[in-house]
């Protein structure tokens, strides 16, 4: 059996996809910076970084599948260059290697803040979007290096698109900014939340997603892989059932939040201390990233499950590893 490769695999969402992989019986193999075994996981390493193309046509070399999961995710860098060279380079050279290696699909993953979202409504893959929605660092660059995945699917190279939305559960190990506000709440440190929503999805429900996709996906065409749209307020009233912590009550006024994240980041750009409050992260904040998954429960038959479960994992994980 030729190896299948998954890039990211040291994250929250390659981990889980490589260890259902394995489960399902595939030979997995990782690109790692590091080079090291990673926890929990039996698959073979190649060290290797997506910004050096030699290291990457070495990964993918004798694959069969290559899953392109990682990405440089951060809602502040003090050097958005490296932001560019990973997410949209690091696509660039590994899809170049994969199709020097003839493998036999590629599933690239994007992310929801590549979908246009509707005002009162549910966006999905056909909702319009341009360079122009999307705010900060992130967001830009993940957009490009999805034009670079749907340019090569447009030529014929077999690259199927997965948008996750915003997964939940354990072993988000970094965490993502995601599961941040997961540990922020179980720390108290959340006293108020922002009028805002977004659509919550178990990590094993995307994991699984990605097999889907390569399974029944169509080249060029992207897949929502979410579940459940909810609002702030209801995310932390689940963390309140679960951890018996009190939930904020109290509602901060975009105008205060956006000026906090200025004020944060503007000291975060001297000192090079993550800031507590990204403006990037506010400014994704305004608008309800509210989307329908319909699609890919249609093509993929994808079935995602309540994110109740998610929940409950993250935060066992999350305080059995002594993050809070």
């Amino acid at each position: 059996m030729k190896p299948v490769l998954v890039t990211g695999a040291t994250g929250f969402v390659g981990w889980h996809l490589a260890r259902l992989l394995s489960e399902r019986g595939y030979k997995v193999r990782a690109l790692s910076r590091s080079g090291l075994p990673i926890e929990d996981l039996e698959v073979e390493v190649v060290k290797g970084d997506l910004r050096d193309a030699a290291s990457v046509g070495r990964a993918v070399k004798g694959c069969s599948l290559v899953f392109h999961v990682a990405a440089d995710y951060r809602l502040w860098s003090r050097d958005p260059k490296q932001m560019y060279e990973s997410n949209v380079e690091g696509t660039r050279n590994l899809l170049a290697a994969a199709k020097q290696a003839s493998v036999d699909r590629v599933v690239y993953t994007s992310t929801v803040g590549c979908i246009g979202f509707v005002k009162d409504g549910l966006g999905d893959e056909q909702s319009a979007v341009g360079m122009e929605d999307m705010s900060g660092h992130y967001k830009r660059s993940k957009f490009l290096a999805e034009q670079v995945a749907l340019e090569s699917a447009s030529k014929g190279f077999p690259v199927v698109i997965v948008n996750p939305t915003t997964p939940v559960g354990d072993h988000d190990s970094k965490p993502t900014p995601t599961g941040k506000i997961i540990v922020d709440f179980m720390k108290r440190a959340m006293p108020a939340y922002l009028d805002t929503g977004l659509n919550i999805v178990d990590v094993k429900d995307v994991a699984n997603g990605h097999l889907l996709a390569c399974e029944h996906g169509k080249p060029g065409e992207r897949y929502i892989l979410g579940c459940q749209n909810l609002t702030l307020q209801q995310i932390f009233q689940s963390l309140e059932s679960i951890s018996g912590i009190k939930a904020p009550t109290v509602r901060i006024p975009y105008a205060l939040a956006y000026a906090a994240g200025v004020v944060s980041t503007a000291w975060a750009n001297v000192s090079g201390v993550e800031p507590r409050a990204p403006l990037e992260g506010v400014k994704m904040a305004r608008k309800f990233m509210f989307v329908s998954q319909a699609k890919a429960e249609r093509e993929l038959q994808y079935r995602p499950a309540a994110v109740d479960g998610a929940f409950d994992r993250a935060v066992a994980w999350f305080g059995r590893n002594g993050y809070c």
